[in-house]
């Protein structure tokens, strides 16, 4: 497609409506009577002029705003579906058991849509990309026209164009000293004034035509930010729970960094040193005061064979508590929360007749023996383990987690009455007996405890371009919010003076500026053709 030459001697590109230099219609279909669409300035958009290669259809489906908007609309439903049920880095037990666990024939299929993920899925990322290639087209189909278009234009415009403005209006009367008074009112109203042939253009605010683009720029960013954080190491968020006394390693390090709890502190403010609070306190109870464990982190500095221990050198002690993370190579590690979990149980094995104990032992629920001796020909065997223990649909035993938050043991209790063994079901405070009529029964004593401290590893490699987009979408808001592209044409045409103006937004603000240059001149203020337009048509 072949560039078109205006009568100005500027070349325009293929498709351009007005000249970018003399804005003179180049368009012959243009309806010549309507007022201007200055909204691009008349230039040549891609999107608008080619339409042959595939290359054309795909940058010309993605520079289109309803299909920027429904994109943004799918994603936002797809985003909506993703919180019906928790994602599965919120739950503990297998997806595939969890959901049809606990939420019956939907959870299954929530599950089987892959739903339980949606927010790490290829075509939610796919949405998100599509969005940020939208951003871009549209952005580039705009900018770079109405760009070339405002750098080339001239002082001296082409008469169409003056006339076809929505702020027209002619003189009869030429003053040169009028020209120098509307010349030095332009500069007190800090508009950047350029002469040609003694004709003047008057702009000023043109950087906010960019404000839109600069908008986009951020979100791009901001995308691509939120994108960075689905590839492995960018960005961590995950839950680490360590007992007192032992050592785990920190997630998403590669077994690099281990914490060892030492120890786990709860405060309470005491109303007794708090007059200032009592009353407060005694209303609402015990108010925690300080969540803190004392921690210690450790490397390794050894490479290990799988299941073999490694070798840890100690980094640094310290005490984590709420809004004072431990931090470490870009990771910090919060308190987020505690619990206290079951260490042990104890038993008494007891003769069903006479209550009396024949022996007692004592279960470590993290690893439990397979058999406790307990003399005399007294003996206890564990059959079955449930840490977790509820009954299934089916009526049988089952366990929901491995952590023993409600243990339940079958034990087969062996004595010298009856070597080959009886059964017996107990659970924490109850024993039940589903397996016959025993002599001896096993019976609950207590149990023992141990503090669970709550960490949450987090590390946000992406924070940066979160950051700067948000920066730069704000700056593009405020850009193209409070400031307007104003310019004024004054030209001398056949022993007249011309004037007509132009804003992309707020035209009865740059009317009332008009107003203020043309004062102390004999020059007439221009009218709105459009307001005038709309008179006509309301008398007739």
């Amino acid at each position: 497609m072949k560039d078109v030459k205006c009568e100005c001697g500027h070349v325009n590109p293929h498709g351009t409506v007005l000249c970018e230099a003399c804005g003179k219609i180049l368009d012959e279909r243009e309806n010549k009577d309507q007022l201007l669409d200055m909204r691009y300035e008349g230039s040549a958009r891609r999107s608008q002029t080619y339409n042959k290669t595939i290359v054309d259809k795909i940058w010309n489906f993605f520079s289109s705003v309803k299909v920027g908007v429904w994109l943004i609309i799918i994603t936002l439903l797809a985003s909506i579906i993703g919180t019906i049920l928790p994602q599965k880095m919120y739950i503990e037990l297998p997806p595939e058991v969890y959901y049809e666990q606990e939420y019956g024939w939907f959870g299954n299929l929530y599950y089987q849509l892959g739903l339980h993920d949606l927010y790490g899925s290829w075509w939610y990322l796919l949405l998100i990309a599509m969005i940020g290639i939208s951003l871009v087209i549209c952005s580039l189909d705009r900018v770079v026209p109405l760009y070339k278009s405002l750098k080339a234009q001239r002082v001296t415009r082409h008469e169409g164009f003056l006339k076809r403005q929505r702020i027209f209006g002619t003189n009869t009367e030429i003053d040169d000293k009028d020209l120098n008074t509307v010349r030095e009112h332009l500069k007190e109203k800090r508009y950047r004034v350029r002469e040609e042939n003694g004709d003047l253009l008057a702009e000023k605010g043109r950087f906010s035509r960019w404000g839109p683009y600069v908008n986009h720029v951020g979100l791009i960013i901001f995308l691509f930010g939120g994108m960075l954080r689905f590839i492995p190491g960018m960005y961590v968020n995950e839950n680490l729970w360590v007992k007192e006394g032992e050592t785990a390693a920190v997630p998403e390090t590669g077994e690099t960094f281990y914490l060892q709890n030492n120890q786990f502190i709860l405060q309470h403010y005491d109303k007794d040193q708090n007059k200032t609070f009592e009353k407060a306190l005694e209303r609402t109870g015990d108010v925690v005061k300080n969540y803190q464990s004392n921690v210690v982190l450790y490397k390794r500095v050894s490479d290990n064979l799988p299941g073999e221990k490694p070798e840890l050198k100690k980094v640094k002690e310290y005490q984590v508590r709420v809004n004072h993370p431990l931090t470490f190579e870009g990771y910090s590690i919060f308190q987020a929360s505690y619990r206290s979990e079951l260490k042990a149980m104890s038993f008494f094995l007891l003769n069903k007749d006479t209550s009396q104990s024949v022996g007692e032992l004592e279960i470590d629920l993290q690893d439990p023996k397979e058999k406790y001796d307990l003399g005399n020909g007294y003996a206890v065997k564990i059959l079955n383990y449930f840490p977790d223990f509820e009954f299934a649909k089916d009526g049988e035993p089952t366990t929901k987690t491995r952590v023993p938050n409600n243990p339940a043991f079958v034990f087969q209790m062996i004595s010298p009455e009856k070597p080959e063994g009886e059964t017996s079901f107990v659970a924490i405070k109850q024993t039940i007996e589903p397996f016959g009529d025993n002599t001896y029964k096993m019976a609950f004593k207590g149990i023992e405890t141990k503090n669970t401290s709550g960490f949450i590893v987090r590390k946000d490699s992406t924070l940066w371009a979160i950051i700067l987009g948000g920066i730069l979408f704000m700056i593009g808001v405020i850009q193209g919010a409070y400031w307007n592209h104003r310019r004024i044409w004054i030209q001398q045409k056949d022993g007249q003076v011309w004037i007509a103006a132009h804003t992309n937004k707020n035209w009865y603000g740059l009317k009332q500026e008009i107003e203020k240059v043309l004062r102390d001149t004999k020059l007439n203020i221009p009218e709105d053709q459009q307001q005038s337009e709309k008179t006509d048509k309301e008398g007739i």
